[in-house]
């Protein structure tokens, strides 16, 4: 059984969905009304995600709750690229083809993009097209120039050497 979490963002609701494995999905909109879930583990991982979404909200790279990526080997693949674009950078779609070794992949990562189901948290709203406009997004364009704006107004995360 999964649990569900409505989550009031800046955004509009999300919804956040976990196993006992951890989160599986991060949406916009309602999907429903919250279920706490049948296991401690599971409500533990709804937990974490709204402490990522707190921190990524008020300006912080979140630290991730353990997600639970469901697709196929190349979609795991983007997603896994997207977690290694910094904060407040920007990929193209060709860009992450070429760094996984998919050269004029550019329409399979934006398919894997598309079908990317844990938003925010996995950044597919850091690919743009080429040239710099945004594309598409399944929270909708203006939502991901928000994120974007809202990324870089926090500035590039420094780290120590």
């Amino acid at each position: 059984m999964s649990a569900r979490l409505r989550y009031r963002s800046p955004v509009g609701i999300l919804t956040v969905e976990a196993s006992d494995e951890g989160v599986f999905g991060l949406s916009f909109g309602d999907r429903g009304p919250s279920r706490p879930g049948p296991s401690a583990r599971a409500r533990g991982h709804l937990d974490a995600a709204a402490r990522a979404l707190d921190d990524y909200f008020a300006g912080r790279p979140p630290s991730l709750p353990p997600l639970v990526l469901q697709g196929s080997a190349f979609q795991r693949r983007v997603w896994e690229a997207l977690l290694a674009i910094p904060w407040g950078e920007t990929r193209t779609y060709g860009e992450v083809a070429e760094a996984l070794g998919a050269a004029g992949g550019a329409r399979a990562v934006g398919g894997a993009n598309h079908e990317n189901p844990v938003a925010i948290l996995v950044p597919c709203h850091r690919v743009v097209q080429a040239r710099g406009r945004l594309g598409g997004y399944g929270g909708g364009v203006e939502v991901k120039r928000w994120l974007l704006a809202h990324e870089a107004a926090h500035g590039p995360v420094l780290r120590p050497a």
